[in-house]
């Protein structure tokens, strides 16, 4: 019989768990308890960056980024990113020029994401939707710089973990009212105004420009 996924295919049938397919079930437990022991024993508060793997190092994001990184890890954050490059190098990058914790939660893709060199607490996975457990479960705020479809995706799914009661509130901040602004308004524009979801679910993220500001709210919202 022929096999469901051809060879050629193999690759976007991670998450198919047809009768044959199911010893997956064992590595995406693996993957859990691994997630689960790493950071369990990390004792500081960590604070996730999200934000694209194409931004430059002499991109204006890529600066702002290195120097939240140093400065939340000066005030005793950890910081958590993707571990890939781009944004999340320049975070990572920032928290190790500083000797903070800087921790990579790198996924195995067929492009395009490589570990950066400045994880002093690597761990790789496989599977998005375990690695999303683990920024959730273990992150006290998140911060996102402008990104494609991954940083959105992170973005909308701790707003509907939160909208909807899931887990509790934390603080959710979008960096870059040029990039960002436009989403914002069209979230009130077609969101709101048609009842899809409430004026106090704005209340849910902050958009912020400035190193400083975004330290001094994680400061504030985010107290150990």
């Amino acid at each position: 019989m022929a096999s469901k996924c051809s060879k050629m295919d193999q690759k976007y049938c991670l998450n198919d768990l047809s009768k044959g397919d199911a010893w997956r079930l064992f590595r995406i437990i693996a993957e859990f308890v691994e997630g689960f022991d790493a950071l369990s024993t990390v004792s500081r508060p960590l604070v996730t960056v999200f934000g694209s793997a194409r931004t430059p190092e002499d991109h204006p994001d890529y600066k702002l980024t290195r120097e939240l990184g140093s400065k939340l890890a000066d005030h005793g954050y950890g910081i958590v990113t993707g571990g890939g490059p781009g944004i999340m190098e320049a975070a990572n990058r920032g928290a190790s020029d500083v000797g903070g914790m800087s921790i990579g939660l790198n996924i195995d893709l067929p492009f395009e994401q490589q570990g950066n060199p400045y994880v002093n607490l690597p761990l790789d996975f496989r599977y998005f939707f375990v690695r999303k457990v683990m920024f959730i479960k273990y992150s006290m705020a998140f911060i996102c710089l402008p990104g494609g479809f991954g940083t959105l995706d992170e973005l909308f799914e701790a707003l509907t973990l939160i909208q909807t009661r899931k887990i509790k509130p934390f603080p959710i901040i979008m960096v870059g009212s040029a990039f960002w602004g436009g989403m914002v308004d069209w979230i009130r524009q077609q969101l709101i105004s048609n009842g899809k979801i409430d004026e106090e679910d704005m209340l849910l993220f902050e958009v912020m420009d400035n190193v400083d500001e975004i330290v001094k709210y994680i400061r504030k919202t985010v107290v150990f």
